[in-house]
């Protein structure tokens, strides 16, 4: 028999916080949060991420067009910028006479793998104090932008952005794939038709599902996402821009 414990049970009842108290977040407290994102496990003990925090009403303004004017980044009392950053590496490195060997694609990979496990424990360690947070997915949209108005150096790519505060909602938990859609035993387990159709069936049939289908006049979820919310010629055009800002940020050398 499994015991729930704590940690356990801030990590299931974790959902996205949009709306935020008038209430700023301590220093200690946010330190502490921080301190908890660096003990994530990393690349070789690199730590190829750096986040930038701001708290300040106008670089918020100045942010807030680049996530789509998300009502959340003025209103958060703490927005934080976590970044892939070969740079501070480097510079060691330079320091040392040791090699410049991180400016390509597969460290830019192993900064996103990096700087996203430091945003998880900063989600799960900011729960623990009472906060709530939401991870914005436009981050990458406008990565160069970002990068512009914080003022990070080549070698520094955006990766996620986390609104943070005490929260003013509670809104209920979102859905999720049951555990044997995304766990495989031993091996790969290819599904039959009628797999995904089992795995996806709560997903596909829900009340707020059901919302969306009418709103958009639309016969199923799949088609909401591929027709409305990433479509094949908005991602064309993301990566587009994402890579070419990759290769003047000093992440696409061997190419």
């Amino acid at each position: 028999m499994v015991t729930e414990n704590p940690t356990l049970h801030t990590l299931l009842s974790h959902r996205s916080i949009r709306k935020y108290q008038d209430r700023d977040i301590p220093q200690d407290v946010l330190d502490k949060i921080l301190e908890a994102g660096i003990r994530a496990s990393n690349t070789g003990n690199m730590q190829v991420y750096s986040v930038v925090v701001t708290r300040s009403a106008e670089m918020k303004e100045k942010l807030s067009p680049l996530h789509f004017n998300q009502p959340m980044i003025k209103q958060a009392p703490v927005v934080l910028t976590i970044a892939a950053d070969v740079q501070r590496f480097h510079h060691w490195c330079a320091i040392h006479k040791a090699e410049k060997s991180y400016d390509n694609f597969l460290w830019f990979v192993c900064g996103c793998i990096d700087s996203t496990l430091f945003a998880q424990n900063i989600a799960v360690a900011a729960e623990s104090y009472g906060l709530g947070l939401c991870f914005l997915g436009t981050t990458l949209y406008n990565a160069e932008e970002i990068a512009q108005v914080l003022e990070m150096p080549e070698g520094v790519i955006p990766i996620n952005t986390i609104t943070l505060g005490y929260p003013a909602e509670n809104p209920p938990l979102t859905d999720r794939l049951p555990l044997k859609a995304v766990v495989h035993d031993e091996k790969y387990r290819a599904e039959t038709d009628w797999d995904i159709r089992d795995l996806y069936y709560q997903m596909d049939h829900s009340d707020f599902t059901k919302k969306l289908l009418e709103e958009n006049a639309l016969p199923n979820l799949a088609q909401i996402f591929t027709t409305k919310r990433y479509t094949k010629k908005d991602n064309m055009a993301i990566s587009e821009k994402l890579l070419a800002f990759l290769k003047r940020g000093g992440f696409m050398q061997t190419f």
